[in-house]
């Protein structure tokens, strides 16, 4: 659990420093479009922090529950919002890599749909 809080706060402060980044060093260099794109993946980085900060502090996961949302979550971000900073910061262009933003889209929602499934059960065992 303490990784996963280790590397969740990591997450937190990476989003803090790159959108203090884009917002003073990049707002010259990049179009209004491209850092638009850049914030939405500062913007979905720190959401998505947040949510594995609850998933690990929350006590109605297991370990193995914790470590599962984890590692998706995790995947998600590093794809997602990693894709978007390769093509707004490199030389790399989308079409090259058109498909690992929506990947890690994907695998984002697969993280949410995770937890829907983890409490439904829940609260199927409950009822």
């Amino acid at each position: 659990m303490f990784k996963n809080l280790i590397i969740t706060c990591f997450l937190g402060l990476v989003a803090i420093v790159l959108g203090a980044f884009g917002a003073h060093a990049l707002k010259d260099v990049l179009s209004s479009s491209e850092l638009s794109s850049f914030e939405t993946g500062v913007r979905y980085q720190m959401y998505h922090a947040i949510v594995v900060l609850f998933v690990n502090i929350f006590d109605g996961f297991t370990t193995a529950q914790k470590n599962k949302i984890s590692f998706i979550f995790f995947l998600g971000i590093l794809l997602f919002s990693g894709s978007i900073y390769v093509i707004q910061l490199t030389s790399i262009t989308a079409k090259s890599i058109w498909f690992v933003t929506p990947l890690g889209g994907l695998i984002l929602m697969i993280g949410w749909l995770t937890m829907i499934i983890i409490f439904l059960n829940k609260y199927r065992k409950n009822k």
